[in-house]
Formats: C-alpha cells, sequence, structure tokens
C-alpha cells in the first residue's frame, strides 16, 4: 500500500510515525512549548533526527472544549513554521493539522503534503481546497465539535457507525476527484468516544481494513490512557508505546504520537518479533 502526498510516496507495507508538532498556546498535552517559531523548528528537527515519517503541525488545540482561534491566528502560528522547515529541505512530509480550508490552501502553497482534517473535509470550501492539488488528506471521525463532543457521546454500534461515516466520506471525496491513493482514515479517538467506545475501537480496528485504505490512529497520550494507568497526561509514555504497538498489530498504517523515539523503537522490536 502506497500514500501519494505531494512529492513524496509513503511506503505503508511498514508502519510510519507520525510526529506531533503543535504550535499551539493550549493543547492538552504540549501546549506553548513550540509557540515560537524557531522553538517549532529546532522540535520538528529533532523528531527527524528521531525516525519521524510525518509531521503533523497543528495550530488550534482540538481537545474537549478548546476555544476556536481565528484564522488570522491560525495562519500566523502554522505557516512560517512550514515555510521554515521547507527551507532547511527537511525529507520528510509535512501535515497540516487543520479543519479550516483557508489554512489548508496557505500550507499546501507553503509546502505542505498532506492535510489531517478532524472534521473529515465537511467545511464548506474544504474539498475544493485539496482536490485540485496532489496532497494527501486524513479524514477524521468525530461525533460533535472540539466544544460539544464528550457531552455524553452515544452510538449503537460505534465501530459500525464510524466506518459507515469514513465511507461517506471517502466516497464523497473520491467523486470529487481525489484519488484513492491520496486518501487515509482516522477513527478518531478521543473525539466524542467515551472510554468504553474508545476501548472497543482499539479492540476491533481490524473492522476498519475492509475500507481498504490506510488507517492512522492517534492515542498518544490521551484521556483514555489516562483512565486506563491512572496517570496525569506528562506520564502517559509507557501507556502511548503500548498503545501504538497494539494499533499497528490490530491494522493501523500510521500512529501519530508525542513520544516519536519510543514509538520508533518498539515498533522495530515489533517488525522484527513478528512482522505485520
Amino acid at each position: 500500500m502506497m500514500l501519494h502526498c505531494g512529492q513524496f510516496k509513503l511506503d505503508l507495507t511498514r508502519p510510519r510515525v507520525m510526529g506531533i508538532l503543535n504550535v499551539t498556546p493550549d493543547s492538552f498535552s504540549d501546549g506553548g512549548h513550540y509557540s515560537q517559531v524557531n522553538a517549532a523548528v529546532q522540535h520538528a528537527l529533532s523528531l527527524i533526527d528521531e525516525g519521524v515519517d510525518i509531521l503533523d503541525i497543528g495550530g488550534e488545540s482540538t481537545r474537549p472544549n478548546a476555544a476556536p482561534v481565528t484564522l488570522a491566528q491560525e495562519l500566523d502560528r502554522v505557516i512560517p513554521v512550514i515555510e521554515a522547515l521547507v527551507a532547511h529541505q527537511i525529507n520528510v512530509p509535512i501535515s497540516i493539522d487543520t479543519y479550516k480550508p483557508a489554512v489548508m490552501r496557505a500550507a499546501i502553497a507553503a509546502g505542505a503534503s498532506l492535510v489531517n482534517d478532524v472534521s473529515a473535509l465537511q467545511e464548506e470550501g474544504a474539498i475544493a481546497a485539496v482536490a485540485d492539488s496532489d496532497v494527501g488528506v486524513c479524514l477524521m471521525h468525530m461525533q460533535g465539535t472540539p466544544q460539544t463532543m464528550q457531552d455524553n457521546p452515544h452510538y449503537v454500534d460505534v465501530v459500525e457507525e464510524v466506518s459507515a461515516f469514513l465511507s461517506e466520506r471517502v466516497s464523497v471525496c473520491q467523486q470529487a476527484g481525489i484519488a484513492s491513493n491520496r486518501l487515509l482514515i482516522d477513527p478518531g479517538f478521543g473525539f466524542g468516544k467515551t472510554r468504553v467506545h474508545n476501548i472497543t475501537l482499539i479492540q476491533r480496528l481490524d473492522a476498519l481494513t475492509q475500507l481498504n485504505l490506510p488507517i492512522l490512529v492517534g492515542l498518544s497520550r490521551k484521556s483514555v490512557l489516562g483512565q486506563v494507568t491512572g496517570h496525569d497526561v506528562d506520564a502517559r509514555l509507557y501507556a502511548s508505546v503500548a498503545a501504538a504497538v497494539i494499533s499497528v498489530m490490530k491494522g493501523a498504517h500510521i500512529v501519530r504520537v508525542h513520544d516519536v523515539k519510543a514509538t520508533v523503537e518498539a515498533l522495530k522490536v515489533l517488525a522484527a518479533i513478528a512482522p505485520i
């Protein structure tokens, strides 16, 4: 399986690691750490040294109850970082984590190769923003919005409903001319899901392989891991690595993580002992 992301072609016969780079003051784990361009670039270069395969840059927190930011604020946060990384001639794709079409367009123009959208291109103009490019697109499931998603989320069958939503969004994208080899899907752990929903999704993640698209999983440091271990967000390294390994064993092709080096090494061990 190959994912086409602009000038990059990612061979997904081995699992890939997407490194998180939040240039925000309020993200749930690392908010404020990399809000200055120089700090963000240096962290990105460190992640590359640690073996990251994709850099995911976000300028607006989507944690539960996060306050929205203006278009101008988000652009001011992410575009200088993308431009600086392109100037460094880095050899990994840059992903823009946004749901705003204007940010997508600006990021693509600046050099981003992947759009990672928590709303699966449902915003007006989002599909058009990426359809006439050659970037990759990650479609994620979310019930509600970041402001409402944890207000008593409910499903009859979380796996079936997430799968049906993603299938529908994939069809819409394909009809708009976005080729299948540019698409990947994300079940959206923590986005409108309870502990039971999240655990059920990971247990039955292999059901999503029926969509015949690469699967991205983002469980790093999330609250469900804190609920299981009893640890605060800054003490969830081991749980996050375990979740990444289990996700790959269940069919994930890309894991989105904060702790790149630990995850890369764990996946190397998995590949040596139990190749997928």
